[in-house]
């Protein structure tokens, strides 16, 4: 009997997805701002950031502290954490293999921008596998958590929303992907993930959780033929 797909396309977010950068990003920004402010201070501000672009930490916190920031302080953030994570990000473990062994076609939907996007993929090795586009933070009018990155991948690739399945690690990324009315697997094997974390998801509405990239692939294989709604056993 031919199992029937609910699935037609799988769209990963990047950072903490694919490449272990999140963690970089972080430390980038909390030392430029840690120049300014209290340290203890801005850890309290600082929580539950992750997966929002950094313009959008940085501004969080100067006007939590009301600084006026110069006009190159975020380039300058932005410059350096990208400039380590080209030399020190390493591919998520076991991700090449497991998106190799998926036989869905592949997008990546990224709150970075395309050239950092990019290169992460060049460096995990799965810049031939992706394709289905790589759509980043400028593409669009409003970035993670809106729901505009994921409906313009589905758009582009003339898949309806409801039968795609993401992969996210933040609550920012879970967000937009379940506005936008797709199905999410999150994500917790990233160095930035704190315990708590799956639980966050959770209560979004995240059903599947996956710590190791190994068992993405027959996760992936039981959500396809899984009719939405349906409770897996």
């Amino acid at each position: 009997m031919r199992r029937i797909s609910y699935i037609d396309l799988l769209i990963c977010d990047c950072d903490g997805v694919l490449i272990d950068s999140e963690i970089i990003t972080g430390r980038v920004v909390r030392e430029a701002l840690s120049q300014l402010v209290p340290e203890h201070e801005l850890e309290i501000i600082l929580n539950g950031t992750f997966g929002l672009q950094s313009r959008d930490i940085i501004a969080r916190v100067a006007a939590h502290f009301n600084l006026v920031l110069p006009e190159d302080f975020h380039p300058k953030v932005r410059e350096r954490s990208e400039s380590i994570i080209r030399t020190e990000g390493q591919a998520i473990a076991g991700v090449r293999d497991a998106l190799y062994a998926i036989d869905l076609p592949l997008a990546v939907a990224s709150n970075s921008r395309s050239d950092a996007v990019r290169h992460a993929l060049q460096r995990c090795g799965l810049t031939e596998r992706v394709n289905k586009g790589v759509f980043a933070a400028e593409l669009v009018q409003h970035p993670k958590p809106a729901p505009d990155i994921y409906l313009l991948a589905a758009k582009t690739a003339s898949v309806a929303p409801q039968r795609c399945l993401v992969v996210e690690d933040s609550a920012t990324g879970a967000t937009a992907a379940l506005t936008a009315g797709m199905r999410v697997i999150g994500f917790l094997g990233a160095s930035h993930i704190p315990p708590e974390h799956g639980e966050i998801l959770r209560e979004l509405g995240v059903e599947h959780l996956l710590s190791d990239m190994r068992e993405l692939p027959a996760l992936v294989e039981r959500l396809r033929y899984l009719e939405p709604g349906s409770t897996s056993s």
